[in-house]
């Protein structure tokens, strides 16, 4: 039977200190729960202490039922000469009531000395209390001994003794932190293997950075070495030049290396969560990415598409299907086709895979990809763009106009925004305006206003993020962009998108889309 590791995704915390990055709450609820539902076994949700948001995280996520994951609250050792009970970080960890608590401490007796400034006696103490001191709030702690490896090769005897407290008080896991980056996978094999011998039977885990571009090599490394912890971050999000790449470490350590990590089905799903990580995070997925990329198991004309298409193994490590990816030949038009005939049965389309509607679907949907649309996190307006295709939209109103207006007088600290749409809904002509906090927020309020007569479950709608992303940026104010909106109607959530050379317009498509989709659901359901 195969070996288990356990995954521990940080893209919350760790990933959301990527420069550029900043998730909503709503961001992170939902890739939470993406995260559980693809099979990740800890999901660390934030710092209880750091800020308003972690807080709020935490008290919205203990209503959500995870069917695989723990989420995990984070945060630091007590503070030097105070008493663990009277340290609030400490307490805002258990009042976070989590099942499982992960706090960091000095294993490097430099950051000691100079970072923490006290002794190597009271970092040992502070490391022990706090472990002890969580254990009776919580069902499981994790100890990170940060700049562990550092640490280990400045003095040994201390970084070790620095595991002993943790394991003292009664820590769950430790787990060897490469929090510089800067170590190489021969040292991390060597320097876990000997913790591994020397605490005989205790859990063990890594969490390396990727300033050396080794991130994924010393995690595998470590898990070779006796590892059965791997922390981490979708798409290799973090600081600097980030965590280690979880979409890369879990092929391989399943794939190539026979652990078991997630079901073979989950991992299936692997580039659907890194695209869908890239959308919300508003960081483009780098198209020569390992396994998830667009060009991961791209081939060009010539002798590569041509030995592909005879044999995949002549240019292809693994079958792009065993990932959720596809193989892209430039000269085929058959790149994509059994996807999407997955995508028409999942919609309740039975259709013949050879049938000519496939294809012209197919050739529309690369056009619009060419356009600048992505919809790994716009479901809804893919299922949509399909249906539109076979007849199966209805027409909820006829569009005439809209028009949005911004106005910034000379002693107004803020421009006022006003839309006006007009429509037809079943031959009676709608024509209203609105104000809002923003040109799109005026435009959604006068849309609205415009169909909640017709339509009274459109109150349920709400807007629950927006993304703008611009597309080609070399052709700066000419560029186009992609915009993103996330919906509810408080049952379920949906992302629509929509491109153009003009924000408002995108905006407009995406923003009509979110209200067909409520509506034709709802139809759908028998809702209306």
């Amino acid at each position: 039977m195969a070996e288990k590791v356990y995954i521990y995704d940080t893209t919350l915390r760790d990933g959301s200190q990527t420069e550029g990055v900043n998730f909503s709450l709503e961001d992170k609820l939902r890739i939470a729960q993406k995260l559980d539902e693809f099979g990740i076994h800890y999901i660390e949700g934030g710092w209880p202490y750091a800020n308003p948001k972690d807080n709020l995280f935490f008290q919205k996520v203990k209503k959500i039922e995870f069917k695989n994951a723990k989420i995990t609250a984070f945060g630091a050792t007590r503070r030097p000469g105070k008493k663990v009970n009277e340290d609030p970080q400490v307490e805002a960890l258990i009042k976070a009531e989590t099942p499982v608590i992960t706090i960091f401490g000095k294993s490097w007796d430099l950051h000691v000395r100079d970072a923490l400034k006290t002794s190597l006696d009271e970092n040992l103490n502070m490391i022990y209390e706090t472990v002890e001191y969580l254990k009776r709030y919580t069902d499981e702690v994790i100890f990170d001994a940060e700049h562990f490896f550092d640490g280990y090769k400045a003095n040994s005897e201390y970084a070790l003794k620095v595991l002993e407290a943790a394991l003292r008080g009664g820590a769950d896991w430790i787990v060897l932190c490469d929090t510089n980056g800067g170590t190489l996978p021969h040292d991390i094999y060597e320097i876990t293997k000997t913790v591994k011998e020397k605490f005989k039977g205790v859990n063990i885990g890594i969490h390396a950075h990727n300033d050396s571009e080794t991130a994924v090599a010393n995690s595998i490394m470590a898990v070779l070495a006796g590892a059965r912890q791997v922390h981490g971050t979708i798409n290799g999000l973090g600081e600097r030049t980030g965590n280690a790449n979880l979409c890369s470490i879990i092929p391989n350590l399943q794939l190539k290396l026979g652990f078991d990590v997630i079901s073979q089905e989950n991992l299936k799903k692997l580039t659907e969560i890194a695209h869908f990580v890239a959308e919300l995070s508003n960081m483009p997925l780098p198209r020569n990415m390992p396994y998830v990329g667009e060009s991961a198991f791209a081939h060009k004309g010539g002798v590569h598409a041509s030995a592909v298409l005879k044999n995949a193994q002549t240019y292809e490590h693994i079958n792009p299907e065993l990932v959720g990816n596809k193989r892209k030949i430039t000269v085929s038009d058959l790149a994509g086709r059994s996807n999407l005939i997955y995508k028409l049965k999942e919609f309740g389309i039975e259709i013949d895979h050879k049938s000519p509607e496939v294809k012209k679907l197919i050739d529309k949907i690369k056009e619009m990809e060419k356009e600048g649309y992505h919809f790994e996190a716009a479901e809804a307006s893919l299922e949509l763009l399909i249906k539109r295709h076979f007849g199966l939209v209805k027409d909820y109103f006829e569009f005439e106009a809209y028009r949005v207006l911004i106005a910034k007088r000379k002693n107004d600290s803020l421009p006022t925004s006003e839309a006006t749409v007009r429509l037809s809904v079943e031959g009676v002509e709608e024509h209203t305006a609105s104000l809002g906090n923003g040109p799109i927020s005026a435009l959604d309020r006068a849309l609205r206003k415009a169909l909640e007569e017709f339509y009274p479950n459109l109150k349920e709608l709400q807007l629950i993020d927006y993304k703008v992303r611009i597309i080609n940026e070399s052709a700066g104010t000419s560029a186009k962009v992609r915009v993103l909106i996330e919906s509810t109607d408080g049952r379920r959530k949906w992302g629509t998108v929509g491109v153009s050379e003009n924000v408002i317009e995108a905006s407009w498509i995406a923003l009509r889309d979110s209200i067909i989709y409520k509506l034709m659901k709802d139809e759908e359901e028998g809702l209306m």
